[in-house]
């Protein structure tokens, strides 16, 4: 048995090896060579340790295993390649330290311990504010017996150590290997094994950019002062939530540890590397203390995370063969090069390469076992390629005006999509109408009442779709269901009916006459073409569309089959290409008024449900369409295609009971007032983005599936994706979401989809976790808009806390951010499925106060003394604001509009999720640009403000400046400067505008303006007509001239919330 021993701190990494003889039955190394390698290492080390090794020949030595730990140092031991003759095991071996006794009483010293597979320990040094120097020897046991050990030097040099001397550390980075990115079927040659980095000494900005500078001119009257302006980042979108103090408003003035800005780098990190956050990044090593942290173990994935060195090959993954487990070859496996073995992370199974991986070494590595490809996407070439399919679903139930502007966006589409995207075409009234696409003599169309529920087979059989039949066995559609509509050129008296101003004969196939029919094994597709084959078509079909001719009597709504046609729809697809990426874009103007899926009537006297009507059960349809709705979801979402709801109306148009379409596959939900306004049509317009290589951005008929360690079990997930019914052994007792299952389909995904993903620790109270870390790998396959199939493999690993003493490093690996994204949709989560809000409220109160009895810092029965950790400080912040939103609070919101925001709040990141639960408010003034608060202090006179809440972006002019804009200063030459500071918030909101999706409304107002309301409504109340008269502001402004806007409410404040949050904290048992 032999030891391997490295140092890391930051990013250095180094291997010293001094050898000499200890086991009687070892071959001696030659110390000369090792000796006077390790001199020459230690010249710049910074730890320096003199070691003894050996080498028992029974054992074979494999590649180096180093992982990322918390702390700024470590010394790190692994017994390399313990086989499994004579009937010993991996977990026969472990490995444990014993130390200096002044290192003992020192908290920032500790181990972590391996038990199972290659035995291996870290003795991890979290600082070094002592002098450490001292004997550490390490013991390897084998069961009850030690077999080996081993004693260190150690030496520390403090003066060298981080956060002393930046320069002297910059100097010894280390410089990682470039690696060039693997082919198809090829091996790269890799020098060695690099360890991964883990928590780095994070960089100072290299430089700042600096905002626009206004001209120096002689005004006449006021002059304002010209400074200079630090420039807004759009961008970025950096949220500077902790500039300012979250309760009192003063700036915090300490500075970060660096231990807590370097972990906060990691996460970041991670983030965009990986596309994960968790909410605790050391997890708890047993059942129980994962309870009582209150916020569960979970994290946010992106799957599409965008990468610019996304490695990607073209061979299918390599799997193990453990029938329960499937994991995916990753960095993070042991691998035998002489054997051609590899040991899963997972469940420990070895298994056995391939042919095709033969000559594999360690100089030569497969591209999955690099390490910093954690991430690798493989392109599986044996399937065929399949174009995207776009279902277009019109409502022909609109004015001629909002039909014209649809017509409009709809052709402009069809020149942004692929040119072999398949494109159909269904338009709907009191019938829906089928038109046929293909190259025809006459244009056709088929036509099929509202009032009845198509299934997927009906569809199929009455269109003639998705039959492999030859022409002997097709049979036609019969008179009482269908009839095939030829266009006709003579106009008649009789026998024809008059559509859209084109005269249309009714024909009839009696049962049993043949029908055209496809090629035989063909499939039938006259509905869904090319688009670069019926674009001329599909063009001269919308031209000739017209508003729905049925009548429509005084104080009745039209007659509108949603319902009916979304079903058509979906069973075409379901019969044409079952299992393939499609989307069904639905375009409503309205409610479903007549048939299936209908939520309210045609008399106009009797309104839309709203959410008093829901709390009463005062709604005669909604249960019913809800039923009908979700039902055809699950349905699309077994066959991988999408549906978007796009919603353009003055009036609800049903999307509360519609949600599931959109939230069970992905789909887009868009909520506006016209089809005609700019909003719309650049929202629509983005649906068909490219990359850098011209794909769309988008993937379709996807699937997420999770693999974890042992200790860890999931119990569900939230997000637009529904379950894919294969459970496992890693499958919790408890369910959170969508539950009891290891995958989930998610058959649209975008850039910025991003699925919570919520695990259960299933380790026992007193039972040791073994590896030292917990993984998790996330696999997800989808169809790529060029038609391959895609697999994204992503690999994490994360810590296990000591059962003893490893409470304050879970708490320094809490993600407030990811946290309280995570937290919210569980809120929302249980507003869908309870209706009564309150209980919510109370239920997120109770999370919060228990957080901040576990983790807060006090004197029993003393609010006074109450003190955050710095990771913890703007959590509660976050639920004040999360308790105020539009995603708990109902009031003054329509049902449709609520199931909106939710939608979103479901699928976006943890970035734009915290825009959406606390928006962001920068100031623009003379004295510069700046982020601020969220609080009435921040209105002032002399301030423009710009507020992003995700679903708004709003400019407000203060009183002043908005009477010097009335006033027209801003049109003269020598105030340009004021001209310029008006135009900086609106330049910036454009960036805002154009980089997200949906488009978010515009709105400019001012002081006393109408619209000002959507800033009062969001801006903490510190200042009210009930404080107003007695001093002004309760949060003090330095730059303020005077303490703020009041807000006429009865809302209690942040300050009052976290005054009431830390008595209860203090004192409360809950």
């Amino acid at each position: 048995m032999w030891f391997e021993c490295c140092t890391k701190q930051g990013v250095l990494c180094v291997l010293v090896l001094l050898c000499c003889g200890v086991l009687s039955n070892c071959r001696q190394i030659n110390n000369n060579n090792n000796n006077n390698n390790n001199n020459n290492n230690n010249n710049n080390n910074i730890l320096t340790f003199n070691t003894s090794l050996s080498v028992n020949s029974d054992w074979e030595t494999t590649g180096i295993l180093s992982v990322p730990v918390l702390g700024n140092g470590y010394l790190f031991c692994q017994a390399r390649d313990v086989t499994t003759n004579n009937n010993t095991h991996y977990w026969d071996y472990y490995v444990h330290w014993d130390i200096p006794e002044k290192a003992k009483n020192d908290s920032n010293v500790f181990s972590l311990g391996d038990k199972y597979l290659m035995p291996r320990s870290y003795l991890v040094f979290k600082s070094f504010s002592g002098n450490l120097t001292g004997k550490y020897s390490c013991h390897l046991h084998y069961r009850d017996t030690q077999i080996d050990s081993r004693v260190f030097n150690l030496t520390l040099q403090q003066s060298k150590m981080y956060g002393y001397q930046q320069q002297a550390m910059a100097s010894q980075q280390y410089q990682p290997q470039q690696q060039q990115q693997p082919g198809p079927d090829q091996y790269q040659q890799q020098q060695g094994y690099q360890p991964q980095a883990g928590y780095q000494q994070p960089q100072p900005p290299q430089q700042q950019q600096q905002g626009y500078q206004p001209p120096q001119q002689q005004q006449q009257g006021y002059q304002p002062p010209q400074q200079q302006q630090q420039g807004y980042q759009p961008q970025a979108q950096q949220q500077q939530y902790g500039q300012q103090d979250q309760y009192g408003g003063q700036q915090q003035q300490q500075q970060p540890q660096p231990q807590q800005a370097s972990f906060q780098e990691f996460i970041e990190t991670q983030e965009s590397k990986e596309g994960v956050r968790f909410s605790w990044n050391v997890w708890p090593s047993s059942r129980i203390e994962a309870t009582r942290m209150v916020v569960p173990v979970a994290a946010t994935y992106t799957p599409l995370k965008k990468r610019d060195d996304l490695p990607t090959i073209c061979y299918e993954p390599l799997k193990c063969t453990q029938m329960q487990c499937g994991a995916i070859l990753n960095p993070l496996c042991q691998v035998d090069f002489r054997s051609k073995m590899w040991v899963c992370c997972f469940c420990f199974q070895r298994n056995p390469f391939p042919s095709a991986y033969a000559s594999i070494s360690e100089q030569s590595q497969p591209a999955e076992l690099f390490p910093t490809y954690s991430t690798i996407e493989y392109t599986i070439m044996r399937q065929q390629n399949l174009p995207p399919i776009f279902l277009f679903l019109v409502d022909t139930c609109v004015d001629e005006e909002e039909l014209n502007a649809l017509k409009e966006s709809i052709t402009m589409s069809l020149s942004l999509m692929p040119a072999n995207a398949l494109v159909g075409l269904i338009t709907f009234g009191r019938h829906v109408y089928v038109h046929v696409l293909a190259n025809e003599v006459m244009r056709r169309q088929y036509v099929f009442p509202g009032m009845k529920d198509q299934t997927a087979k009906t569809v199929q059989e009455y269109l003639g779709v998705g039959l492999k039949t030859t022409p002997q066995t097709q049979v036609g559609e019969t008179f009482s269901r269908v009839i095939i509509l030829t266009v006709g050129s003579l106009f008649s008296q009789s026998g024809h009916y008059s559509h859209s101003r084109v005269i249309i004969k009714a024909q009839t196939q009696m049962p049993g006459q043949a029908a055209p029919a496809p090629q035989p094994g063909h499939m039938n597709n006259r509905f869904l073409q090319p688009v670069q084959e019926c674009e001329m078509m599909l063009q001269d079909i919308l031209a000739d569309l017209r508003r729905d001719p049925w009548p429509v009597n005084t104080g009745k709504r039209p007659l509108r089959a949603s319902g009916a046609a979304l079903s058509i729809a979906i069973g075409l697809l379901e019969a044409c290409y079952p299992n393939t990426g499609g989307r069904i874009l639905t375009f409503l103007g309205g409610a479903c008024s007549y048939g299936p899926g209908m939520v309210v009537d045609d008399d106009l006297r009797k309104p839309i449900r709203s959410h008093h009507d829901i709390d009463k059960d005062n709604c005669q349809y909604m249960k019913k369409a809800v039923k009908f709705y979700e039902g055809l979801a699950k349905c699309v979402a077994e066959n991988g295609h999408v549906v978007d709801l796009y919603a353009c109306a003055l009036d609800q148009v049903g999307l509360h009971e519609m949600k599931y379409c959109s939230n069970y596959t992905g789909g887009h939900m868009v909520l506006g007032d016209s089809f005609n306004s700019s909003l719309f049509r650049t929202t629509f317009q983005r649906v068909f983005a490219r990359d850098e290589k011209g794909n769309l951005e988008m993937a379709f008929n996807a699937s997420i599936e999770v693999k974890t360690s042992r200790e860890l079990k999931i119990a569900g997930a939230l997000g637009p994706c529904v379950s894919g019914n294969e459970k496992g052994p890693n499958v919790a007792e408890m369910e959170i979401g969508i539950g009891n299952t290891t995958k989930w389909k998610m058959c649209g995904i975008t850039p910025s989809t991003t699925v919570s993903i919520f695990f259960e620790v299933a380790n026992q109270q007193g039972s040791d976790v073994p590896g030292g870390r917990g993984h998790v790998q996330f696999i997800t396959r989808y169809q790529h808009p060029t038609g391959k199939t895609i697999v994204r493999v992503t690999t994490v690993a994360r810590n296990w806390a000591d059962a003893q003493s490893g409470q304050q490093y879970i708490a320094l690996g809490f993600d407030q951010e990811a946290a309280a994204v995570l937290m919210a949709r569980l809120a929302v989560h249980r507003s869908e499925t309870d209706q009564d809000g309150t209980d919510v409220l109370r239920w997120v109160d109770r999370m919060l106060i228990r957080l901040c009895q576990k983790f807060g810092e006090f004197t029993p029965n003393d609010p006074t003394s109450y003190r955050f950790q710095e990771n913890f400080s703007l959590y509660p912040q976050f639920m004040f604001h999360l308790r105020r939103s539009q995603f708990l609070q109902v009031f003054n919101n329509s049902p449709d509009e609520t199931s909106f925001y939710r939608c979103m709040l479901n699928r976006e990141c943890v970035t734009e999720c915290l825009t959406m639960i606390q928006p962001v408010l920068y100031s623009y003034s003379f004295n510069g640009i700046e982020a601020v608060m969220l609080d009435t202090s921040s209105i002032q006179p002399d301030r423009v403000l710009l507020l992003d809440t995700f679903f708004l972006v709003l400019i407000f002019l203060g009183e002043t400046m908005a009477a010097w804009k009335k006033e027209g200063y801003h049109e003269q030459e020598e105030y340009a400067s004021f001209k310029e500071l008006l135009q900086s918030p609106a330049d910036d909101s454009q960036d805002i505008l154009a980089t997200r999706f949906p488009i978010p409304r515009y709105v400019e107002t001012e002081q006393g303006g109408s619209q000002a309301r959507f800033l009062l409504s969001k801006v903490n109340p510190s200042q009210t007509h009930n404080n107003a008269m007695y001093g002004g502001s309760a949060i003090p402004d330095p730059n303020a001239t005077d303490g703020g806007a009041p807000v006429l409410t009865d809302d209690v404040s942040l300050q009052v919330f976290m005054e009431h949050l830390k008595k209860l904290a203090v004192t409360s048992n809950a």
